[in-house]
């Protein structure tokens, strides 16, 4: 008996312990206790981990169209240095290569992949006007990986059609004036990454400045202002479950302070999943108009699941760092697929313009072996020289063969004018959503049209009292860790979820992937978060004498 109140002992440390783990750190604790590896995927039979943000679904029609164009490459490429039986190939050339990309389609007709070449190229043609020829060129020798990407930031044609991406599904029909800049990076993270360095190495943001994040956010955004590497200080606006995770015009008021240099933000929120409404996104612009120096990164990587996404980069263009991935909504996490994008009008050029003579001095020093006239290399063209150290810029630049992916996914999106690609995720996750509910013994209206349901919050505090009233949920708090609950799913239903306290939720909570499990897996969890909880109502009645009905939900 001793020895068993040992262990407890100890095991209730090592929970303690865990509480300064990032979520996604403590996830690799969750999955051990649910008893499996560190490393093992969501598809475990035996476990179902939620944790994950990482979808179970993928777009299969670009992913054709990439090995079917990856053939007719190597076949051009094959077209030189035939004679040499060693498998040396070439580069592909350029005349003729339209006439025999069109007999190639006609010899491969019915495979998959080959209609939506034949149309990919015919919009980038015909819709885009640019050179179908050109495109071809650009493509077969990015696939091919034979060059070094050229420009560095990002192969030309593919910049401007990831900027008719961007323009659809970001901007969408808001207006917009002027033309944007975008630098192809491996993924959100890695724009993350870069946006902080070049902001501290430009003195756009150095330690002891004050940044403001909208709460709950992505947990890194919380973690890397407070390295060594930045130290700056951080002012929170709280977005609740309460408003409906939207900011109220209080919170969104903190940003008038002069003292805030830059607010960053993700939108949808993660993990909420909930965009921000038109009336906040009109007041952050407003408030813009009144602080013209205020810099905004926004990280809108799940926009695309929204219904009627705008970006606030439509709305304040000129100060806003725009961040977009592809990984969630084309099932390519593995791809590393991201994209940064600044108005050719910024903020950003405009403040390191107007540095004190000593940082511009430094800065000169810094960029002036890659150009002749370091005082002019825009923000974005930073970001790239900094993202190889500047002193390997002439290496820099996204893999071609991910640029060639990233510029399939957006030319399958751009033809996908009744958006059914769109729709069917859509409906894939709201179900799931559905099911997620039901089991909990909740009836979830998805009235709010700015829900989007890439994740979902199980807000303990919010859902215990609308379940079993107030006194129920103060009892709770009061006599279990935040983390106990999450454990207890993990050891004895095998489910992992995410600490929502992680990503800066106000209450204890579970953050849920809607995205990485079928609808049945959902049916279960919920059935286990249910059985918990009556768990709870039976010890709640034990130990206060009361007879909540645990088979009733307020």
């Amino acid at each position: 008996m001793a020895k068993e109140k040992s262990g407890k002992k100890q095991g209730d440390m090592a929970q303690a312990g865990f509480a300064a783990l990032s979520p996604f750190e403590l996830k690799d604790e969750l999955i051990k206790a649910a008893g499996g590896g560190a490393v093992e995927r969501a598809a475990n039979a035996s476990m179902l981990n939620a944790g994950r943000g990482n979808p179970n679904f993928l777009a299969t029609i670009p992913r054709h169209g990439f090995w079917q164009l990856g053939l007719f490459a190597m076949r051009e490429s094959e077209r030189s240095f035939a004679f040499m039986p060693e498998g040396v190939g070439g580069f592909p050339r350029r005349e003729g290569l339209t006439e025999r990309f069109d007999l190639f389609l006609r010899e491969n007709k019915g495979v998959p992949g080959i209609d939506f070449l034949r149309g990919a190229v015919s919009y980038v043609r015909d819709q885009l006007g640019l050179s179908a020829g050109d495109f071809l060129y650009e493509m077969c020798e990015g696939i091919l990986a034979s060059n070094y990407p050229v420009p560095d930031r990002m192969l030309k044609l593919s910049e401007q059609i990831v900027g008719q991406y961007l323009r659809k599904e970001m901007i969408g029909n808001h207006p917009f004036v002027g033309e944007f800049d975008v630098f192809a990076v491996e993924g959100g993270t890695a724009a993350m990454t870069y946006i902080f360095n070049t902001m501290r190495e430009n003195h756009l943001i150095k330690p002891g400045d004050t940044i403001a994040l909208g709460l709950p956010i992505f947990t890194p955004y919380i973690e890397i202002p407070r390295l060594n590497d930045y130290q700056l200080n951080v002012v929170n606006l709280e977005a609740t479950v309460e408003s409906g995770w939207q900011y109220s015009k209080k919170e969104l008021d903190k940003l008038r302070d002069p003292k805030v240099k830059a607010f960053f933000l993700v939108n949808p929120s993660n993990p909420p999943s909930v965009k921000i409404d038109d009336e906040s996104l009109q007041y952050i612009a407003d408030i813009v108009k009144e602080r013209p120096d205020l810099i905004l990164l926004t990280d809108d990587v799940y926009g695309t699941f929204a219904d009627d996404f705008v970006s606030l980069f439509a709305l304040a263009p000129k100060n806003t760092i725009l961040v977009y991935s592809y990984s969630k909504y084309f099932g390519a996490t593995g791809w590393r697929l991201g994209v940064i994008a600044t108005h050719r009008d910024n903020v950003l050029d405009k403040l390191i313009a107007e540095l004190p003579k000593d940082a511009k001095k430094q800065l000169h020093e810094r960029y002036e072996s890659i150009t002749t006239e370091p005082d002019k290399l825009k923000f974005i063209d930073r970001l790239v020289a900094d993202s190889r150290t500047v002193a390997l810029n002439h290496t820099a630049g996204l893999s071609t063969p991910q640029q060639v992916q990233m510029v399939l996914f957006s030319l399958f999106s751009l033809m996908d004018t009744p958006d059914a690609y769109k729709n069917a995720l859509k409906r894939l996750i709201r179900k799931r959503k559905q099911a997620l509910y039901e089991e909990v013994g909740i009836s979830f209206e998805d009235d709010d049209p700015n829900q989007v349901d890439y994740y979902t919050i199980l807000d303990i505090e919010f859902l215990g009292e609308r379940m079993f009233g107030r006194e129920f949920v103060e009892w709770l708090l009061k006599n279990t860790e935040p983390s106990e609950l999450l454990f207890r799913l993990a050891r004895e239903a095998r489910v992992v979820l995410l600490p929502g306290r992680g990503f800066g939720t106000q209450h204890p909570s579970g953050r849920v992937s809607l995205a990485n499990l079928n609808e049945s897996d959902y049916r279960q969890i919920g059935r286990a978060m249910r059985k918990l909880i009556e768990e709870y109502v039976e010890r709640y009645n034990a130990a206060t004498g009361k007879k909540l009905d645990k088979s009733k939900v307020k």
